[in-house]
């Protein structure tokens, strides 16, 4: 399934997947603290949220229904499409002109990079 949300639905997103479950007033009260919104607005996002199956309000009580990292696998690849048609390569080539890489983020890449290479 593929998701869709705006940038304001996805901070409200990070603090759910922080504080869930959480009680809806509890929400308001977080959601006016971090994010400066009104109750009507906290509200109008879960029940968008809702709609969209990507979080619950059940009986007063707040949960995801999409984990975080499931999220940020689509919100990456639909950013590399829009941007880089796709490529990776692109993409790290464009992110790495102006950047120097320590010897251990190096290091993580090249494992990363062995670990999803086809065989």
């Amino acid at each position: 399934m593929t998701y869709h949300i705006n940038e304001s639905e996805y901070r409200f997103m990070e603090i759910l997947w922080e504080e869930e479950p959480v009680n809806s007033m509890e929400l308001v009260r977080i959601c006016s603290e971090r994010l400066g919104w009104k109750k009507s607005t906290t509200y109008t996002v879960i029940r968008k949220l809702s709609q969209k199956q990507i979080a619950s309000n059940e009986n007063a009580v707040v949960r995801a229904l999409v984990s975080r990292s499931c999220m940020q696998k689509q919100e990456s690849n639909d950013f590399l499409n829009r941007k880089f048609g796709g490529s990776l390569p692109m993409f790290v080539n464009a992110y790495l002109q102006d950047k120097k890489l320590t010897k251990e983020e190096a290091e993580r890449l090249k494992k990363m990079i062995q670990e999803a290479s086809e065989e």
